[in-house]
């Protein structure tokens, strides 16, 4: 009638911790476009568009303006201007954002400081688009990848725009050869 409950432990899956993988230091200014995947800290000044999937934490000496960041888990302890797009938010003691925060969870140390709107989300869905390899065929003919954000639909067009590039300059070269007397097969 009562059964015995079996003492076997529960497998729990432990949760990848996420990692800092590249650094902005102190007294370094960046410009531009950050995307991929991994962890960045940011020690320095920055200014452009993020998309990361992964963890950004922005240091107490880091100061970065951005119209809308986008990353998975965002740890603010120094300046922050632009809107937040995050799975998860804090926001430390010394960190101060100008901006509207959309998460689906938040915490905040006493002294850390938000002007601006938070909203509470069950899931967020951040539509990070990743870099996907380029192919580029290089003066030698041989083809190297380069990373280049797009779809991936367009990634094939590409790989396959360079590849009939490739075999148009080949035939080129064939009938200069051809022309200058040189016949080569």
């Amino acid at each position: 009638m009562f059964r015995r409950k079996s003492n076997t432990p529960q497998q729990v899956t432990p949760q990848p911790t996420e990692r800092i993988t590249s650094v902005v230091a102190d007294g370094v200014s960046l410009r531009g476009k950050l995307t991929g995947k991994g962890g960045v800290r940011i020690e320095g000044a920055y200014d452009g568009d993020i998309e990361l999937d992964g963890l950004l934490v922005i240091g107490p000496t880091g100061r970065v303006t951005c119209p809308q960041l986008k990353a998975r888990h965002v740890i603010v302890a120094g300046a922050m201007r632009g809107d937040i797009l995050a799975e998860k938010v804090e926001i430390r003691a010394g960190g101060r954002v100008w901006g509207d925060v959309t998460t689906a969870a938040m915490s905040t140390e006493e002294g850390a400081f938000l002007r601006g709107q938070i909203q509470m989300e069950e899931k967020v869905h951040l539509g990070i688009t990743q870099p996907v390899p380029e192919v580029t065929t290089a003066e030698n003919g041989s083809q190297e990848p380069r990373a280049a954000e797009q779809p991936a639909a367009e990634a094939d067009e590409r790989v396959t725009s360079a590849a009939s590039n490739a075999e148009q300059s080949k035939g080129a070269t064939k009938f200069k050869r051809k022309e200058k007397g040189k016949s080569k097969s």
